[in-house]
């Protein structure tokens, strides 16, 4: 049985403030809480993806403004991901929902281990060469367009850590370009589990209710904060957060 709205709403004004501090914890944190209230799998995993574009607009908002979201690189990055977020989500209908919430559980865990490491000023220079190479670029999205049309999300749980530790950018950059990709590739996505059926518009509703003003506060929360120690927050969070869930999904298949 499903949790009581005002649990839904609660939730998704968290997450939203999560998102618009980190540029994720939309739907990636999303699902395994929608699971946790009471949501069935494939429902919990496409369900939070109606709030993704207006949370994402809101969250992207104060970085934009800032002129810390990089355009050209976005630009780019939606060519490599939108068309490769329909065929995740046709493959998610044939994988099921009980797997990709193991999943979703699993690469927050990955990502979280990775993004505490600390970065090196010749890291980052690298990084930033690599993101001249257009057609690496556009590659490297495409294949977080394959994973965020599979788990239904933004992608911002992949996206935000290819640009901060593949792609060069800083954490508020990183953040700031990362939102804006997610509010266009998420459109794909929703339109695809849509039409297959996966979404409760009720669910939806409520979630999406408590996340666009959670990301709004989130966003301008965010830049009282300088980079690393939001960098080392949010890895350690995703690590807690993705073992924890992880584990209570396995002891229930």
């Amino acid at each position: 049985m499903i949790a009581p709205w005002p649990a839904i709403v609660a939730a998704g004004l968290g997450i939203g403030f999560l998102y618009g501090v980190f540029g994720v914890g939309g739907s990636s944190v999303a699902t395994p809480v929608l699971s946790l209230l009471g949501a069935p799998g494939i429902i919990a995993v496409a369900s939070p993806l109606p709030a993704t574009v207006p949370t994402a607009l809101v969250g992207a908002y104060p970085y934009v403004k800032a002129q810390e979201a990089r355009p050209r690189a976005a630009a780019w990055s939606v060519l490599g991901g939108a068309p490769a977020t329909v065929a995740g989500a046709l493959l998610a209908h044939a994988v099921g929902g009980a797997t990709l919430l193991v999943a979703s559980g699993v690469v927050l865990c990955i990502v979280g281990l990775r993004i505490v490491r600390p970065i090196s000023d010749a890291s980052r220079a690298r990084g930033t060469a690599r993101r001249k190479n257009r057609a690496l670029l556009v590659a490297a999205t495409a294949g977080v367009g394959l994973f965020t049309g599979l788990l239904a999300n933004g992608g911002g749980f992949l996206l935000m850590p290819l640009y901060l530790l593949v792609f060069g950018l800083r954490m508020r950059q990183a953040v700031g370009t990362s939102l804006v990709v997610i509010s266009v590739l998420a459109i794909p996505t929703l339109a695809a589990h849509w039409a297959l059926g996966h979404i409760d518009w009720s669910l939806a509703g409520q979630f999406a209710a408590g996340a666009v003003p959670g990301a709004l506060v989130g966003g301008r929360q965010a830049h009282r904060v300088e980079g690393p120690v939001v960098r080392r927050a949010f890895g350690w969070f995703l690590v807690a957060f993705g073992v924890a869930f992880t584990v209570y999904r396995l002891t229930r298949l």
